[in-house]
C-alpha cells in the first residue's frame, strides 16, 4: 500500500515537472515567434517603401526635367530636398546583409522622426559574420534605441540620438548614444538587473535586463557611460564564421 502511494506521488511529481517544462518551452517559443513576426512585418514595410520609391522614380525624374527646362532652379531645389532626405534615410538603413536589421533601422528612423529626434545612423559593417540570430540582434538594438527615444522624451529641444555599427578584426561593436537625461553613477551598476524600474529615470529599464540576458547567452557584453552631455550604451560581440 505504501509502495503504491509513493509510486503515485512520484508519478504526480514527474508529471508536474514535465508540464512545467512544456509550459516553459511554450513561452520561450511564443516569445521567439512574436519577435520573428515583428521582424517579418518590418521587412514587409521596408520592401513596400522600396517598391514605392522605385514606382515614383520616373515621375520624379519627369518633374525634375521639366523644372530644369524651365530654369526654375529654386523650385527644383525645394522639390528635391524632401525626396533626397527620404532616399538617404532608406539608404542608411539597408547597408547590412541582415534584412531584419535593415527593416528595424528603417522603422526606428520613422519612430524617432515622429518624436522630433534627430537620429543619425552610421553603418560601417555588413555584419557578414554575425553569430547571433537576427531576431535576437533586433531585440537588442530595438530595446537600446527605444530606451534612447524614451530618455529624450522630456528634453524640450536639440534631441539627438546616434547609432553606430562598426567592426574590427575580432568583434562587432554597436553603440547607441543620446543627449537625454543622464543616468546617475550610483545607478549605472544596477540598470541591467531584473526588476529595475524606470519610473524616475525614463528610458533605462527592464529592456536593458532583456538585452543583458540575450548578450550573455551569445557571449556578448554591454557597457554604459553617462554624464550631463551624453549617455552611450556599447555592445560588443565576437564575430562568428562567415555565412555562405
Amino acid at each position: 500500500m505504501n509502495i503504491s502511494l509513493y509510486f503515485s506521488l512520484a508519478a504526480a511529481v514527474i508529471l508536474m515537472l514535465c508540464l512545467a517544462w512544456m509550459l516553459f518551452l511554450y513561452e520561450k517559443l511564443r516569445r521567439r515567434y512574436d519577435s520573428l513576426a515583428e521582424s517579418f512585418g518590418q521587412i514587409q514595410k521596408l520592401n513596400t517603401e522600396l517598391r514605392s520609391q522605385r514606382h515614383d522614380y520616373l515621375n520624379h525624374m519627369q518633374v525634375v526635367y521639366g523644372m530644369a527646362e524651365l530654369e526654375e532652379y529654386e523650385e527644383l531645389r525645394g522639390y528635391l530636398e524632401p525626396i533626397y532626405r527620404d532616399i538617404m534615410k532608406t539608404g542608411k538603413a539597408i547597408r547590412t546583409l541582415i534584412p531584419a536589421v535593415n527593416a528595424l533601422l528603417m522603422a526606428k528612423m520613422g519612430a524617432a522622426e515622429a518624436a522630433g529626434i534627430d537620429f543619425y545612423v552610421e553603418v560601417k559593417s555588413d555584419l557578414k559574420c554575425m553569430p547571433m540570430e537576427p531576431w535576437e540582434l533586433c531585440k537588442v538594438l530595438s530595446n537600446l534605441i527605444d530606451n534612447a527615444i524614451t530618455a529624450l522624451a522630456e528634453k524640450e529641444s536639440e534631441r539627438k540620438m546616434v547609432l553606430e555599427i562598426i567592426e574590427d578584426r575580432e568583434n562587432y561593436l554597436f553603440s547607441v548614444s543620446d543627449n537625454g537625461i543622464p543616468i546617475p553613477k550610483e545607478r549605472q551598476a544596477t540598470i541591467f538587473r531584473s526588476g529595475f524600474t524606470t519610473k524616475k529615470e525614463p528610458g533605462h529599464g527592464m529592456g536593458l535586463f532583456i538585452v543583458s540576458n540575450v548578450l550573455k547567452k551569445n557571449d556578448g557584453a554591454i557597457s554604459v557611460k553617462s554624464d550631463e552631455k551624453e549617455t552611450t550604451f556599447t555592445v560588443c560581440l565576437k564575430k562568428g564564421i562567415p555565412k555562405a
